[in-house]
């Protein structure tokens, strides 16, 4: 996989392409706003890392531009100003992810696999629904074509939300999902609002699927990271 950063300074650039290179993958790079437009049709990257304060064509206008001529490549901005209001442009003009200056390599490393992971995953999803009705995990049924849930035979009344939570896990039955994953899967890649949210709707989905939903054998947490949907 390649990534690619839009930054103006080169002490960045030399980081991050220490970084990536070091994780396995490729990396190209551009130095403003409107190089990065060029760039990103040649190269063509499966996520891109983006400087907000560049020349010529600042971070929020070149993650706009790539929305609206409809790319959906994975994008972190990456920026000095970490307060709720610069964040909340971010994810407006189409970020999927925000991270401040100066940043542990580790942490972006981290970021980096985890949206790939979700890309991977989400393009799962829309493969395993187009090419199979179902997907059964023991006694759970969920029906991709009816958009149905099923518990030992009987269909599971859930919300539209509660369904696509728990088909989206079906795409990687074992792979752990974050909640930023999931809302972003649900509730659209620009939303900005509480995490905890999920925690609510996967307590109802519990409270549907499962024989004992305080032991849940489906719908599982992995305390710290996300929910994972039991495997076969």
């Amino acid at each position: 996989m390649k990534i690619m950063l839009a930054d103006d300074e080169e002490s960045i650039r030399i980081l991050v392409e220490h970084i990536v290179t070091d994780d396995g993958y490729e990396f190209c790079y551009a130095a403003d706003g409107v190089e990065t437009l060029a760039v990103f049709e040649q190269e063509q990257p499966d996520l891109l890392i983006l400087d907000v304060m560049m020349p010529k064509l600042n971070g929020f206008d070149v993650c706009s531009k790539l929305r609206e001529q409809g790319e959906t490549v994975p994008i972190i901005i990456l920026s000095a100003k970490g307060d709720i209001v610069d964040k909340s442009v971010g994810f407006r003009a189409g970020a999927d992810d925000y991270l401040v200056k100066p940043f542990s390599s580790l942490e972006l490393s981290l970021r980096i696999e985890a949206l790939l992971r979700w890309k991977t995953c989400k393009l799962s999803s829309v493969l395993l629904s187009e090419t199979k009705d179902s997907y059964k995990i023991k006694d759970l049924e969920i029906c991709f074509q009816s958009l149905e849930v099923k518990i030992h035979d009987k269909v599971v009344e859930l919300t539209p939300k509660e369904y696509k939570i728990l088909s989206y896990m079906a795409s990687a039955p074992g792979e752990v999902f974050s909640r930023e994953q999931l809302i972003a899967y649900v509730w659209g890649e620009n939303y900005v609002g509480e995490s905890t949210s999920i925690a609510v709707f996967v307590r109802k989905i519990r409270e549907k699927i499962e024989d004992e939903p305080s032991k849940p054998k489906y719908l599982q947490t992995v305390w710290g990271i996300g929910y994972k949907l039991g495997e076969r």
